[in-house]
């Protein structure tokens, strides 16, 4: 084999990057693969639009069946995002036997279980590293790197665009609604941004993260997912104040074989190395039984660092093309889907109340986390704004998620709490 072809799904910021790489490395990888690889077809919606890179305007087409049922294309590198269009065009893909190569993690959390056992029924690789965090070779890592480990727990930042927003707020001092507009105007946030701000992209990694971690088949209706739009001053001068940094963080951990996976804003002491992940990037912090904790760091998004990683799973591909063995990456998850109930679940939480400044009302409070062995490594109180009303900021030791939830409805029943103005996870300390 001497030549492999490719049709590239899209021609945007990742597909062009794609171009770009295979074109100004082409003497490495033929050096590193022993043969070539060759654009065949690019499908794109307007054949007619200038493009950033130069390209031979023959490859471009509008017909995905020039794709998908041509004859001579070995493999599909999809970066065109979407996700029922494309699910039935991999689909069609993998019966004709062609390889995939995908950056869509939206796709891969929501079918990507079907598409890998279509794959193995059909002999074919789908590789899928860079829909997770760009540029950082995350996926390989946890498959192949840490195959021998048992994997405790994976926690990360794992989309830039609530990062930056989380990095100028905190070191600014600017509220989320000026922050993001930035970010949009800068296009590191898209013009509706829910998906991102709201937790859902995170989530969707976080479910294909936990997945390769554990050897489990979870599924993106498992994560427990709250957004940053809450997140106040008020409440990143607290966590300061009292040593941490607030973070949008994805944790998947897994206790006898029983697995939890969230995303939300998280406080982190200041030390900690995702505290200090600041602006677009993002890194991941895995904890195996054998290794430790590791932790991989880099751009989570952009053209060349998402293209690289693209590039590096065709590699990968044409490899298992070369050696015969296509098809067999892919096995069945080794362990049963198993969430861990209210009870199971601990950590530690940073809880804000707003209450009335009167005598007792302290010590009505206390006695309900009390009466649900709750304590506290740390407490403020403090005069609000309004007068014969106080707040108190309280981090407790950790609790279950069964003991929260029964110490919050009490409180709500309470004459002296006015309200619950913010309560966050607190993680990263032993």
């Amino acid at each position: 084999m001497d030549t492999v072809k490719i049709g590239l799904c899209g021609l945007g910021t990742v597909g062009t990057g794609v171009v770009k790489v295979l074109r100004d490395h082409k003497a490495r990888i033929k050096h590193m693969l022993g043969c070539d690889i060759v654009i065949e077809k690019i499908l794109v919606n307007d054949i007619s639009k200038p493009r950033d890179v130069a390209i031979d305007r023959s490859w471009l087409t509008s017909d995905p069946s020039e794709l998908v049922d041509h004859d001579e294309i070995d493999v599909i590198v999809e970066v065109m995002g979407g996700i029922d269009g494309t699910h039935e065009l991999l689909e069609r893909a993998l019966k004709n036997k062609k390889h995939i190569v995908t950056a869509n993690k939206d796709l891969m959390a929501l079918h990507g279980k079907t598409l890998l056992r279509l794959a193995k029924e059909n002999q074919c690789d789908i590789l899928y590293d860079a829909s997770i965090a760009g540029g950082i070779p995350i996926v390989r890592t946890l498959v192949d790197g840490l195959a021998s480990d048992h994997i405790e727990k994976v926690m990360g930042i794992v989309n830039g665009t609530t990062n930056y927003i989380m990095t100028k707020m905190t070191k600014e001092g600017l509220d989320f609604d000026v922050v993001l507009k930035e970010a949009q105007e800068l296009g590191f946030a898209e013009a509706d941004p829910s998906a991102d701000v709201d937790g859902l992209d995170a989530a969707r990694k976080m479910v294909l993260l936990a997945n390769l971690a554990f050897k489990m088949e979870l599924n993106l209706e498992d994560v427990t997912v709250k957004g940053i739009r809450q997140v106040t001053q008020e409440d990143i001068n607290f966590a300061k104040s009292l040593g941490y940094t607030i973070k949008l963080i994805g944790i998947a951990a897994m206790d006898n074989y029983k697995a939890e996976v969230t995303v939300e804003p998280t406080l982190l002491p200041q030390d900690h190395p995702l505290a200090l992940v600041n602006n677009e990037f993002n890194a991941v912090f895995v904890h195996g039984e054998a290794v430790g904790e590791t932790m991989f760091y880099g751009p989570g998004a952009g053209s060349l660092p998402t293209a690289t990683a693209v590039v590096s799973d065709l590699m990968e591909v044409v490899r298992h093309l070369r050696l015969g063995i296509s098809g067999r990456s892919y096995i069945e998850p080794q362990f049963k889907r198993k969430l861990k109930a209210d009870h199971e679940k601990f950590s530690r939480h940073f809880i804000r109340l707003g209450v009335e400044d009167q005598a007792g009302a302290f010590q009505e409070i206390t006695n309900v986390f009390s009466e649900n062995d709750v304590s506290f490594a740390k407490i403020l109180q403090l005069p609000a704004k309004k007068k014969g009303r106080a707040e108190i900021v309280m981090v407790t030791h950790h609790i279950s998620q069964e003991q929260l939830l029964k110490s919050m409805q009490a409180l709500e029943k309470l004459t002296v709490v006015d309200r619950l103005i913010s309560h966050y996870r607190v993680d990263g300390e032993e």
